[in-house]
């Protein structure tokens, strides 16, 4: 089933068992989803009519993820523990659509298959190397923190 399917079909469910924190979580995500597609029509060009894939919504529900957890940290030292609690909630809702995140072993093993994949030898190759483990990996592992290990290992 196609992940675009499987949102509305937990968006139905939250609507029947009338969970109200699931049911706006999968309403933003919906949200978000579909003002990509509106981007990505008005961008023009192949494949516009068919709207965002599944690849591109992992990186939507990665990077609401991101956002939430910036926020909650942002609440915390606020003081404002309810609304950090909440955006922790959301998060929860919507790593349930992404794949398993790697642990770090997994992550580095997975970085060094990419190096030895692309032939990467400098630092001038690092972006053939991200480029890989974010063509096999997204949503799976967090870039911001894979960059400097995968610079580490060339540089």
């Amino acid at each position: 089933m196609e992940l675009r399917d499987q949102i509305g079909d937990a968006l139905k469910t939250a609507m029947r068992e009338k969970d109200t924190l699931r049911l706006s979580t999968l309403r933003l995500i919906n949200a978000a989803i579909k003002d990509r597609d509106i981007a990505k029509r008005g961008e023009g060009g192949d494949g516009a009519d068919s709207g965002v894939d599944g690849t591109e919504i992992l990186q939507i529900l990665g990077k609401m993820v991101k956002q939430r957890q910036e926020s909650a940290r942002a609440y915390e030292e606020g003081g404002r523990l309810e609304l950090a609690e909440q955006e922790r909630s959301e998060v929860v809702v919507i790593e349930d659509f992404l794949p398993r995140q790697l642990d770090e072993a997994e992550t580095a093993q997975a970085v060094e298959a990419a190096i030895a994949e692309t032939g990467a030898d400098s630092i001038r190759d690092m972006g053939k190397v991200m480029g890989s483990l974010k063509a096999k990996y997204t949503g799976q592992m967090d870039f911001g923190a894979v960059g400097p290990m995968v610079k580490a290992k060339l540089g």
